[in-house]
């Protein structure tokens, strides 16, 4: 059963004038929900950057070191987190002084550079992000293969979306 305090939440997050269950309803709940998983990841973010001497950016790119299918060059990442390159550069720089990365050349094109992660930075953010991992797992032990199938292809159909919608300006 819903708190008082829940349901208050629930109706600040519908607003005005949408009842329950209306396709404007569901779009407002659903858009302030990921405002808020996003609010509470982005402290975690904030948090480690804060605490390793980086920017939340930083961070940023270090994720697509980590979720990358093929090795992380400067100019991919450029494009994953729209930067400038000299952006990139200082970016991976900090990254590399701090001892989370280190560039590698390809051996058979000695001009490609590849990113790659530093096993010993990777563990020490396994175990700061851990509490989000085991939130997330927590969180998917509540729902079923179906249903997960279905969260995973809406967050990444909106993923898809929000990627058609970067701008210039940021």
């Amino acid at each position: 059963m819903a708190t008082a305090n829940q349901r208050g939440q629930d109706a600040h997050e519908r607003g005005p004038g949408t009842g329950p269950g209306t396709e404007a309803s569901d779009l407002h709940v659903l858009a302030a929900r990921l405002r808020r998983m996003n609010g509470e990841i982005n402290r975690l973010v904030h948090a480690f950057a804060g605490s390793h001497g980086l920017h939340a950016t930083d961070v940023q790119a270090l994720a697509a070191i980590l979720d990358a299918r093929e090795p992380m060059t400067p100019g991919r990442l450029r494009e994953h987190l729209g930067l400038t390159s000299g952006a990139v550069t200082a970016c991976v720089d900090r990254l590399e002084r701090a001892g989370h990365v280190r560039r590698v050349r390809e051996n058979a094109d000695r001009r490609v550079v590849h990113l790659h992660y530093e096993p010993e930075a990777r563990e020490t953010a396994r175990r700061y992000f851990l509490p989000l991992a085991e939130a997330a797992a927590g969180t998917r032990s509540r729902f079923d293969d179906d249903e997960v199938a279905v969260v995973i292809r809406f967050l990444t159909a909106m993923n898809e979306e929000l990627r058609l919608v970067r701008t210039d300006e940021g």
